[in-house]
């Protein structure tokens, strides 16, 4: 039996994952994930007891599958730094030219609830960027770039103002353009290093 319901709240979580971010959380009423995920509307409020509680778990479960997916991208990673910025935003232009792209969901989610700061799923979603600039800060401590938290935060930067240009414009340049500046942040600690090493 807990089984069995273990399994029914994780599809509703996966259906209302597929639903909020096609169509947006505020279009996506709690009637249209319980008919998606073929359960009465009062089978789904036995295990969210609002449509508040299913955001907040299928915000869990997102930021869950997106750390799990950036731990297995990273293994890919070159190790030159410039290549590395490089491949992150190719990637990011590659996403954005999926048919039915949409952004991040993180992003959107905020977005959407701008007016609500004392929403729970804005934490969630801070929480989730904040793994994200401190995986990329890493990444780049690594590469031996100076100051890595400073250059991750403006990476991340670049990244979130790339893909709001990619979903305006569908023009994958603009990655291509966040890719130069990113190399050129991250190149005046090498240049610094092979002026120590002379």
């Amino acid at each position: 039996m807990a089984r069995s319901a273990a399994a029914t709240k994780q599809r509703i979580i996966e259906t209302a994952y597929e639903l909020f971010y096609r169509q947006g959380f505020a279009r996506v009423g709690v009637d249209a994930v319980a008919e998606r995920a073929g359960l009465t509307k009062r089978t789904l409020y036995y295990h969210f007891p609002s449509k508040d509680a299913l955001l907040a778990a299928v915000l869990e479960f997102h930021h869950e599958m997106a750390l799990a997916r950036i731990a297995r991208w990273s293994g890919r990673l070159p190790r030159d730094v410039g290549a590395m910025i490089d491949a992150l935003f190719a990637d990011l232009a590659d996403w954005a030219a999926r048919p039915r792209w949409a952004g991040a969901g993180f992003t959107r989610l905020v977005m959407e609830l701008a007016d609500l700061p004392g929403h729970p799923a804005r934490a969630i979603a801070r929480r989730h960027k904040a793994a994200v600039e401190t995986w990329l800060a890493g990444e780049l401590e690594k590469r031996g770039v100076a100051e890595p938290a400073a250059r991750a935060r403006e990476v991340v930067l670049l990244l979130e103002g790339g893909m709001a240009l990619l979903l305006i414009h569908g023009d994958r340049r603009y990655a291509e353009a966040a890719a130069l500046a990113g190399r050129r942040l991250a190149a005046p600690a090498r240049r610094r290093r092979k002026a120590k090493a002379a």
